[in-house]
């Protein structure tokens, strides 16, 4: 068996195990086996190319390149898996998809000067011998478009998700003509390349395509940025395709669908739980039009102590708890963990809320949930917990905030109007933990905080929550 030979056999086994590892991150329970055949996926798919680049044409100052690449990449990758908190994952997830689509746009500019700079050259002989030359230019222009786009949109969320730039949604006039002007253009370009192709074309469409990822995501405000993180997950997959029909590599091409498709997939999912439009997504132009519903006068919110909330508690008979990033920030699962364990041995019903988009990572809540051994059975979701509200005793919201806003289902002028939340406000008994009364992540006011059943337990969570176990 010659090596080739070996290695797109290894590249099967590499390609079931990422789907292996797709059906158990789908559960779970079956979610940390998954992660582990993904890892061997990976594993197989690096020997499996490493080994086919030794035994070609890379030798010498080639093939001490590609293991010093390899070794800063991995050195990179271990150094931030190591420090990086839960509350920073999202961040991290969006600046791994800017290495993927600054790949694809490397990959698909070296198809092209490979070709076009040696038209004489192996590369062009072949390709015209199978009569692909066009098809190669198409490749290259489609990969690169999407790279590009995939490249700095992911650096914009990477800003907006870190707090280095202000989340709010970039309002520029005619922003949607704007992203729709730029796909015609590439679509015409790409027509236009294939027919004759040219470097000022593939140089054009590559600052285009720059501009609109920064343009697509810089549109899109805080309160949706979970959604951007999926959606660029999906584009990175389609980059990395795109790679792969460049580079003739099946299993980029493989990876890259099961990628593109699940992300996809999820954006699809959370864009129905939060009632907005796939095909506007993928346009992204889903950025709210409504502008700010202003400087409302709500009246004087209600302080309550960790004594207070535990009294309310341990007289309640049903509880939900409804976290937010603010949990994540301040790392009070552990104590939630707790509270919930001993309410539940006094006899307490006790469930938790998630809204899809808690945090800014879909799946948030429920990772950290799980870390600290929550029981996943009474973690449910908005849409199999809502109605059960106006029959609760007591709800405590821990650093959440635009997930549990009545805004968006009363104020038609607000910049989250129409996004379902988590109707808290239904309960007899709210306790809201914030550092603060500064407004959420989407930059809007709460009315929930000047509810008359609604307290405020201000500090950090996780010491408010100590402190009621403690009044406990």
């Amino acid at each position: 068996m010659t090596v080739h030979t070996a290695s797109q056999a290894a590249y099967i086994v590499a390609g079931l195990l990422f789907i292996l590892a797709l059906a158990g991150l789908s559960r779970h329970e079956t979610a940390r086996v998954g992660n582990y055949f993904g890892i061997a996926g990976m594993v197989v798919a690096l020997i499996a190319t490493i080994a086919q680049a030794v035994s070609g044409e890379i030798t010498g100052t080639s093939l001490a390149l590609l293991i010093v690449a390899m070794a800063v990449g991995a050195g990179i990758g271990l150094r931030r898996a190591a420090v990086v908190e839960m509350t920073g994952m999202p961040e991290l997830i969006a600046l791994l998809h800017s290495f993927v689509g600054l790949a694809a746009v490397l990959v698909g500019w070296n198809g092209y000067l490979q070709v076009e700079c040696d038209p004489a050259g192996a590369e062009s002989r072949h390709l015209e011998a199978l009569g692909t030359l066009g098809i190669h230019h198409a490749e290259v222009f489609i990969g690169v478009f999407i790279g590009a786009v995939t490249f700095t949109g992911s650096i914009v969320a990477n800003l907006k998700l870190s707090a280095r730039i202000k989340s709010a949604p970039l309002m520029l006039p005619g922003k949607n003509f704007l992203n729709l002007g730029a796909v015609v253009l590439f679509v015409a370009f790409t027509v236009w390349f294939v027919v004759s192709p040219a470097l000022w074309l593939l140089i054009v469409v590559t600052v285009l395509a720059l501009a609109l990822g920064w343009h697509l995501v810089a549109s899109i405000g805080g309160g949706d940025m979970p959604v951007v993180v999926s959606m660029l997950n999906s584009y990175s997959g389609w980059a990395a395709a795109a790679s792969g029909f460049l580079l003739e590599n099946d299993l980029l091409i493989i990876t890259g669908a099961l990628v593109g498709s699940s992300g996809a997939y999820l954006s699809y999912i959370m864009c129905k739980a939060m009632n907005r439009s796939f095909i506007s997504v993928i346009a992204g132009g889903f950025g709210i039009e409504a502008g700010p519903s202003g400087d409302t006068d709500y009246g004087e919110h209600r302080e309550i102590t960790a004594e207070g909330a535990a009294e309310l508690l341990a007289d309640a008979s049903k509880v939900i708890i409804t976290p937010g990033y603010g949990m994540a920030v301040a790392q009070a699962q552990y104590g939630v963990a707790e509270l919930t364990r001993k309410l539940r041995d006094k006899g307490v019903e006790v469930r938790f809320g998630i809204h899809p988009v808690a945090g800014r990572l879909p799946g948030h809540m429920n990772v950290l949930l799980a870390e600290a051994k929550v029981p996943y059975d009474i973690v449910l979701e908005l849409d199999e917990i809502n109605d059960d509200f106006a029959d609760t005793d007591v709800v405590l919201v821990i650093g959440a905030n635009d997930t549990v806003n009545p805004a968006a289902a009363e104020d038609p002028g607000s910049p989250i109007a129409g996004m379902p939340v988590l109707t808290v406000w239904e309960a007899e008994n709210v306790i809201v933990f914030k550092r603060s009364m500064a407004s959420g992540y989407a930059g809007v006011q709460n009315p929930l905080f000047f509810r008359e059943n609604s307290a405020m337990l201000f500090g950090d969570a996780k010491d408010r929550v100590n402190d009621i176990l403690s009044a406990l």
